[in-house]
């Protein structure tokens, strides 16, 4: 089984090391586009022409599904990825867990890019799923760009500055964007600051997004398998290897590890 994800840059780490945490004998592809990045400012007709060009290059390499591992391009960019791709090649959106926070009942805050905060698709979200529900909007600008470049220091700085605008009394946490599951330690320090203690529950995509994916293509999970699933890498539709960044993070550590023993076995 091989199961491709896109992003502008290293936000899939989180959805791939989900996936191979379900299925460790699954290939992983994983296509970013460094040329092109950070897709956030780009025009949405910019960004899907992008978009669309990871998502040929990932095609290309025939995987059984694609995961849009990226809040913006899913929010931008899915209708045209699943014209071109669909049916021969599920592809699979990521979308805030606003649903699942709000299911709680709780204070939620969102924290997502300025460019998603405020946006008429989050407000659609808010309004489907979180109604009668207390809910702020954070925006953290700064945040995934400095997680894209694993400069702690910033991300601290960006995450200190999202937390002053979240309420003390937040009960749930929804992280709008996927370059945040990358620093969870950070942001919960933060808010428990914040809170004066009390950590609220998080809620990410990476889980429930490769979940879907398995779902997908007729897959479930089966963590026990052998780790013997492979990894390809491109940028821009070159053939790569993990970007140095990635290695900062636990999720990128462990695709490269997983990578090294499937390739000792073979």
């Amino acid at each position: 089984m091989k199961i491709a994800l896109m992003d502008s840059g290293i936000g899939l780490l989180a959805a791939a090391a989900a996936m191979r945490r379900l299925r460790p004998d699954a290939d992983l592809v994983i296509s970013s586009d460094p040329d092109g990045m950070p897709w956030g400012p780009r025009t949405p007709a910019d960004l899907t022409g992008r978009a669309l060009e990871v998502a040929r290059a990932a095609a290309a390499l025939r995987p059984q599904a694609l995961i849009v591992a990226c809040n913006t391009a899913s929010v931008h960019s899915l209708p045209t990825l699943r014209a071109e791709l669909e049916p021969g090649i599920p592809v699979i959106g990521t979308v805030p867990a606003i649903k699942p926070a709000a299911a709680r009942g709780g204070r939620v805050a969102i924290w997502a890019t300025p460019a998603t905060t405020g946006s008429p698709y989050q407000r659609g979200l808010i309004r489907d799923f979180a109604a009668g529900v207390p809910v702020t909007e954070v925006p953290c600008p700064g945040l995934a760009d400095a997680v894209e470049h694993g400069d702690a220091e910033a991300v601290v700085r960006a995450v200190a500055a999202a937390a002053e605008l979240t309420p003390p009394d937040v009960t749930d946490l929804v992280l709008g964007c996927t370059h945040y599951e990358l620093v969870e330690a950070p942001i919960r320090a933060a808010l428990a600051a914040r809170t004066g203690g009390a950590v609220p529950v998080f809620h990410g995509s990476a889980e429930p997004v490769a979940a879907q994916a398995l779902r997908r293509v007729g897959a479930h999970p089966a963590p026990e398998l052998p780790r013997t699933g492979t990894l390809t890498v491109l940028h821009s539709g070159r053939p790569g290897q993990l970007p140095a960044a990635a290695l900062g993070y636990a999720e990128g550590r462990l695709l490269a590890a997983a990578a090294q023993v499937a390739h000792a076995a073979r």
